[in-house]
């Protein structure tokens, strides 16, 4: 196959080097300069992806443009009516994620209750309103490509700790600074995902079903950074994709949408709450259900734009991901002075097919050695597969101990929530519809 990668800040970078190493042409395009040095010496890159359009077309059925990221669905659309095969979203997919107040209301069409959510674009309209209506709220700010770090979900019942905050942001608010974010309704219960591959008119299966670890520390302490690790599996998820994501496929098929999305929900006794959709490929995620895979990429590509099937080879297990980084992730500040540059080695004790669970993100090669490189210290993702989740952990944590870099930090204790109580209360609510197998035994740290 030829592809040709578009996106940011090179987020597949593991992927296109996989379909290096299995024989396929890969090009790829980085919008962000300070990323341009991710994967390099490792992948062929351009300055302009439109001139390798021709590249990409004489290909035939075997072009592919892969999108990463949730902010250039109109450029996708595009490609598609001019007969390219293209894989990421669509405009749809955009202000899905984008606008958090329109993916909401799609949910609700979709016969789900949703948490009461208040936009607003200015802070003094928000300071207001929570001096009126006083009580916990989530803040989260609109817009795909947004720093989560900013995001916050408040403790103190009252509401005054995201008050402060949103007095914090104001004040440090350049002038004519345009902000948009939204305060929704703070929903206890279980925090789960469930996503599937659309092929523009119908999903593939299985779903898969998701716990994500979003905080820097264990114990779910610190800032949200996206995500420092998951649980994924490809069984049990059934009830929650006919619940939160069939209901969706009309409108993605009428969008033109061709890629993977997910929905994050609260699962409790009233209910599933949704709470936002990710209409890409999640990061690590990719690289988590990838180890579930029992068929490369390029297959379940390739039976998404032919439209010849809908089953995706999976293994029957689960997958833990962990993020593995270095200072000052999850923040850009300081990178050239802390981290950037810094030798990547690998111990002795990773074999070849060890290595095959180490997705690297924001690293180079450089005169031979692996190095640090990119924009804030995401090194990469270490997954390991199991039939429990402590074996999935225990598997991602010998990989990780395997990969030596000064000052790298990762968690370990991807999956101790998940095994201490979310998997079986999700079935206790009747979300989840696989044998449990959830043994942790916890290390003493963290127990």
């Amino acid at each position: 196959m030829r592809i040709l990668g578009i996106g940011e800040t090179n987020d597949l970078a593991a992927m296109y080097h996989g379909f290096v190493r299995r024989g396929h042409a890969v090009r790829v395009f980085v919008a962000d300069p300070a990323c341009a040095d991710v994967f390099a010496g490792m992948l062929d890159f351009c300055d302009d992806w439109e001139r390798e359009l021709g590249w990409v077309r004489e290909a035939g059925e075997d072009g592919l443009v892969l999108f990463e990221s949730a902010t250039r669905g109109e450029l996708q659309d595009r490609l598609r009516r001019e007969g390219f095969q293209v894989i990421g979203g669509s405009a749809l997919g955009d202000r899905l994620e984008a606008d958090r107040e329109f993916g909401q209301q799609v949910l609700r069409d979709a016969g789900l209750k949703t948490a009461a959510s208040h936009r607003f674009t200015d802070y003094a309209a928000a300071t207001r309103f929570l001096r009126e209506h006083p009580g916990r709220y989530v803040l989260k700010f609109n817009g795909a490509d947004g720093a989560r770090t900013r995001n916050f979900v408040s403790e103190m019942e009252d509401g005054c700790d995201v008050l402060a905050l949103l007095s914090l942001y104001a004040a440090r608010a350049a002038a004519g600074e345009a902000v948009d974010f939204v305060l929704m309704q703070h929903v206890e219960g279980v925090e789960v995902g469930v996503g599937a591959y659309f092929n523009g008119r119908e999903f593939l299966q299985p779903a898969c079903i998701d716990f994500e670890h979003k905080r820097f520390f264990p114990g779910e302490l610190g800032e949200l950074t996206g995500e420092m690790g998951t649980i994924v599996s490809y069984r049990g998820a059934t009830r929650l994709f006919e619940a939160a994501l069939a209901p969706v496929a009309p409108l993605l098929r009428e969008g033109g949408y061709v890629g993977y999305i997910n929905v994050n929900l609260i699962a409790n006794a009233d209910g599933l709450w949704p709470l936002e959709f990710t209409s890409r490929f999640g990061y690590p995620g990719f690289a988590i259900c990838e180890a579930l895979h029992e068929e490369p990429w390029e297959a379940i590509f390739r039976r998404m734009l032919r439209r010849d099937g809908l089953a995706i080879a999976t293994r029957r297990d689960f997958a833990c991901g962990i993020v593995l980084s270095v200072p000052p992730f999850p923040y850009r500040h300081g990178y050239e002075a802390l981290s950037k540059g810094a030798p990547i080695c690998l111990r002795d004790s990773l074999g070849a097919s060890d290595r095959e669970h180490l997705h690297f993100a924001e690293v180079a090669r450089l005169d031979g050695q692996l190095v640090t490189s990119g924009a804030t210290g995401y090194v990469g993702v270490a997954t390991g597969v199991g039939a429990t989740v402590e074996s999935a952990n225990a598997e991602a944590l010998r990989i990780a101990r395997g990969v030596v870099v000064p000052n790298l930090r990762y968690r370990r204790d991807i999956g101790e929530r998940v095994a201490r109580g979310d998997l079986v209360r999700l079935q206790s609510l009747g979300w989840y519809d696989s044998p449990l197998s959830l043994r942790m035994h916890l290390h003493p740290a963290m127990a």
